[in-house]
């Protein structure tokens, strides 16, 4: 049974701004862990904003995985002012916006988790593994065949 941490505080690292050139595997999760994210014409548009939000606030998306009830992100910053809370902020709000203009629901949950990458973390394993998450969930047998992930980086996410 799922507890809901909806009103937890998110915590975030003490004495560590969250800008700059640092990779994020970030993890956003639906209101009440929803089946929000399952609609093509909605997903599409989601990952529409992602686009436009990550050229705004100067960051690269390695790899993103829309599944039912949460998304995963592994970006990272492309200069010193990208600012990793100010681009979940953004892509949270428009994308929110946005679905509660078509549907009159709340689309995600108050908090996000991050995990900020180690310089021993290598960007291609973070995201071999956000993009075989449907493949572990047993949604696909194939991660090429989930429509609803992909990377704005990497020409393929099957050469992962």
């Amino acid at each position: 049974m799922r507890t809901n941490k909806e009103h937890e505080k998110p915590r975030r690292l003490k004495n560590f701004s969250y800008r700059g050139y640092y990779r994020y595997f970030i993890t956003i999760r639906s209101h009440n862990f929803k089946h929000h994210l399952v609609n093509n014409e909605i997903v599409s548009k989601l990952i529409e904003i992602l686009k436009s939000t990550a050229e705004q606030k100067s960051f690269l998306v390695w790899a993103y995985c829309f599944m039912p009830d949460h998304v995963h992100l592994l970006i990272e910053g492309k200069n010193s002012n990208a600012d990793m809370k100010d681009f979940v902020a953004l892509f949270k709000q428009t994308t929110a916006y946005c679905f509660k203009g078509i549907y009159g629901r709340r689309l995600w949950g108050a908090n996000y988790y991050e995990h900020v990458l180690r310089n021993d973390e290598a960007t291609k394993a973070v995201a071999q593994y956000i993009i075989q998450n449907p493949v572990r969930k047993g949604l696909v047998e194939d991660c090429g065949n989930y429509p609803y992930s992909g990377s704005f980086e990497l020409e393929s996410i099957n050469s992962l």
